[in-house]
């Protein structure tokens, strides 16, 4: 039984029922479990035909609770937001687990998956659970396995991507193993829940500040004149010490710009102090939806326009390339500097037809070449593989390319 069926779920549930593990899909969402029980997929990495075929292999979708008790291996992949404190919003957690706990039996093991501070497991999810009046380690194990989905990727799917694994005991440990095993190549033990929690968070935290880093270092290559995306190209030729991160418009998606809060909140609130890499990280990742209106604008002015009454045309508002996800976008961000400086702000992505910006939304416009003629400038935010990039330089009046895609010469670049 999987809880929870987003971009987490969904595909674990179909690693799994690919192998012959009969799988139940659950979430508290009926128009979504009737969605995916019709065959219809809601998410990037998964077509209609693919959810058609888990069907075929004996998935199915539930929103009956009584399920559960019915499950040898239980996997929570439910969402874990910033809560208002800065910390992981915590209650879908926390409602999944008494859930379970509702309907847990002996010889149940229940993982973890939803991404969250260190000490989730042993300090939230188990007394939940024990509240059954059924005991870790005596009736039922619980351990905890850091999600690694990386939504569009067309290399690294749940099969080929490395699987920790942290119990509460080494029993935990083996069983939720071996559970991944059958569908996983490469299953990592690691001593407990709290490392393999920590984990998570130090690789997303290790891309967040890498990639304020370089962010940061455009800002300064701009005003020294120099060629960012330049100086990435020579520094990724050495083979060995460097890694390659890019700047852009800001982070998004739910891992980059969330998950090293939750490790940041809990130094702060069990520790007393300052985890200041994160938090400068980002000060400074935040701060790029503002630093880039302010080079549009610049931009314009360089041609003697104004931003005030301009209209810019974004290109891409989903948080990566070529998938429909919108989680975290920082285009929402851009686009919300951009209106409050009375821009006249419109959006083409073959992905979104609706964008939901500052409590209002856009329509897609309906003729992208049209659009491109109209616009004072167009700003690359996503540079999706459909779009020919050298061909809308050409049609554009003005381009800003955020993104270093573009081979074309006398635009602006980030």
């Amino acid at each position: 039984m999987i809880v929870g069926q987003g971009y987490v779920g969904l595909p674990l549930a179909q690693a799994a029922v690919a192998v012959g593990i009969p799988t139940v899909g659950f979430d508290v969402s009926e128009s979504l479990v009737d969605q995916l029980n019709a065959g219809v997929s809601h998410v990037d990495d998964l077509s209609d035909e693919d959810v058609a075929v888990m069907l075929s292999q004996g998935f199915r979708a539930s929103v009956d609770p009584g399920d559960l008790a019915g499950a040898s291996v239980i996997v929570i992949c439910v969402p874990t937001p910033l809560s208002e404190e800065g910390g992981p919003d915590l209650r879908a957690v926390e409602a999944s687990a008494r859930t379970i706990a509702e309907h847990l039996v002996p010889g149940t093991t229940v993982i973890l998956e939803s991404t969250t501070y260190p000490g989730t497991t042993e300090d939230v999810v188990l007394p939940i659970l024990e509240s059954s009046g059924l005991v870790h380690g005596e009736d039922f194990l619980l351990a905890y396995s850091p999600e690694r989905v990386d939504p569009g990727s067309t290399r690294y799917g749940i099969r080929n991507t490395p699987k920790l694994v942290g119990g509460l005991s080494a029993a935990a440990t083996r069983v939720a193993s071996g559970f991944y095993g059958r569908f996983v190549e490469e299953v990592v033990p690691v001593s407990g829940t709290k490392e393999a929690e920590t984990a998570k968070l130090l690789e997303n935290t290790y891309r967040h500040v890498n990639i304020a880093l370089v962010n940061e270092m455009a800002r300064f290559c701009h005003d020294l004149d120099i060629d960012i995306w330049e100086v990435i190209r020579g520094a990724g030729t050495k083979p060995f010490g460097f890694q390659k991160f890019t700047p852009g418009p800001g982070v998004g998606g739910h891992c980059i710009p969330i998950d090293p809060n939750y490790l940041s909140f809990q130094v702060r609130k069990t520790l007393g102090y300052q985890f200041r890499f994160v938090e400068l990280a980002q000060e400074i990742n935040n701060s790029m939806p503002t630093y880039v209106a302010a080079r549009i604008g610049e931009a314009l002015n360089e041609v003697r326009k104004p931003l005030n009454g301009s209209k810019v045309l974004l290109l891409g508002v989903t948080y990566k390339p070529d998938i429909a996800d919108q989680r975290e976008s920082p285009a929402v961000p851009v686009a919300k500097v951009l209106r409050e400086k009375k821009a006249v702000v419109s959006f083409h992505d073959p992905y979104v037809e609706t964008w939901f910006v500052g409590g209002g939304s856009l329509q897609r416009v309906p003729d992208l070449d049209e659009a491109l003629g109209e616009a004072d400038i167009v700003v690359v935010l996503q540079p999706h593989a459909v779009y020919d990039l050298d061909a809308i330089a050409e049609s554009a009046e003005l381009l800003f390319d955020t993104r270093g895609a573009t081979t074309a010469e006398g635009i602006e670049r980030l």
